[in-house]
């Protein structure tokens, strides 16, 4: 690598571990090595979805989200093993501790993917060599393959690990940008999904080349801050910092509500219940995160405050399912007082990016199709005020 001498700015790695699931199942029981190994729900059933595939399967055709039945066409001889998170977090520990032995500044992104500030560590002149380092210690310490993309910021990094894998190290610099991002279709830019990609199509852009030399100010008038946005990345201009409390940022997301007089009636206050429920999921997903504890804060007229959480058995950021758990809560604990105050509150938050990889996968379809109609909705409830459409499944009774 040549990337010594004529290095300026920062240097962040991406890291990214391939295949992650089925990799990590082949370290716990070597005989799973060279064979084409798959990661779904209900591996027994043919409408479980497959969530990972090992390099070998995927090169006989079997894909992420695959229904378990076609993996099996594709692939009559792939073994099809259930998830098993516990494993998988612990071996995620032991990544990120192994990365922070390189640099303090470590923020994961998920269980499977995070970043390293890497600029006052090493030399410029060495950081190929330290990237084949630290690769060559994921694969002999944990027995982990992984991808690493280097360059000045973090969107260009994470760009970097998707052009070479498995095991491929990428450096891309800002001049290199014309040559190695700017030809890419627009749809493999980070940040931009499949249905903006489709939009931005029909507006002649094609490319990620495209994108960074459209107008900024149209593109920010057209798809808002993110318009700007992805003009930006397209250019290579990233600002963000690698932030090792970045995690933790969002613990909580509540709201609250002071009523106008005391209320004693239970179907007024349920109505509120709703009402702060659809405020949370809003919340929730405003800031792509979900919980498996939610709160509930009741106040009464003589100023005494309680509150009680619960905490589930699965991630959740759906308006009906917090309200469900809202008013669970509010039967239990409510003693038919006068209230003043009540507030609902998701604890514990995690960023989406881990919860989806955590889903009970005995429900991933169901998971995946609620996801499409929330974005629906809340798409409509934006454009139109909350009283456009309502969810006739919480119950108003």
């Amino acid at each position: 690598m040549n990337e010594g001498r004529t290095w300026k700015g920062k240097v962040i790695f991406h890291v990214d571990m391939n295949s992650f699931y089925a990799s990590v199942e082949k370290v716990y029981n070597p005989s799973l090595k060279h064979q084409p190994v798959a990661i779904a729900g209900n591996p027994k059933e043919r409408r479980g979805i497959v969530v990972t595939a090992s390099y070998e399967a995927r090169a006989r055709g079997v894909k992420t989200t695959m229904p378990v039945w076609e993996a099996r066409e594709k692939c009559p001889d792939l073994i099809i093993l259930p998830p098993d998170f516990e494993k998988y977090r612990a071996m995620s520990r032991q990544i990120f501790e192994l990365l922070r032995s390189y640099s303090p500044l470590v923020e994961p992104v998920s269980i499977d993917e995070g970043y390293v500030d890497m600029t006052s560590y090493f030399p410029a002149q060495e950081i190929g060599q330290v990237a084949k380092g630290m690769q060559q210690k994921l694969l002999e310490q944990l027995g982990l393959p992984a991808s690493i993309g280097i360059a000045p910021n973090k969107f260009l990094a994470k760009m970097a690990s998707d052009m070479k894998k498995p095991l491929g190290i990428t450096i891309l610099r800002k001049r290199e940008l014309p040559e190695k991002l700017w030809p890419l279709p627009v749809e493999e830019m980070h940040g931009v999904g499949k249905k903006s990609a489709q939009q931005l199509r029909r507006l002649g852009i094609h490319t990620i080349g495209d994108l960074a030399t459209h107008s900024s100010t149209f593109l920010e008038l057209r798809f808002g801050k993110k318009g700007r946005l992805w003009s930006e990345r397209a250019n290579g201009m990233d600002y963000r910092k690698v932030d090792p409390e970045s995690v933790h940022e969002v613990k909580s997301v509540g709201n609250s509500t002071t009523l106008p007089y005391d209320v004693e009636d239970k179907e007024e206050l349920k109505k509120v219940l709703k009402q702060l429920s659809e405020k949370v999921a809003k919340r929730l997903k405003e800031k792509e995160v979900c919980t498996d504890n939610i709160q509930l804060t009741i106040r009464y007229n003589d100023r005494r405050t309680i509150t009680r959480s619960e905490t589930l058995p699965d991630a959740l950021m759906d308006a009906r399912d917090i309200y469900n758990q809202a008013v669970s809560l509010f039967e239990q604990y409510w003693n038919e007082k006068g209230v003043r105050l009540l507030g609902v509150t998701a604890l514990d938050v995690i960023p989406l990016s881990d919860a989806s990889k955590q889903l009970d996968l005995f429900t991933y379809e169901r998971e995946n199709k609620e996801m499409k109609i929330n974005k629906t909705i809340s798409k409509l409830v934006d454009k139109y005020g909350d009283d456009i459409i309502r969810r006739g499944t919480i119950d108003e009774r």
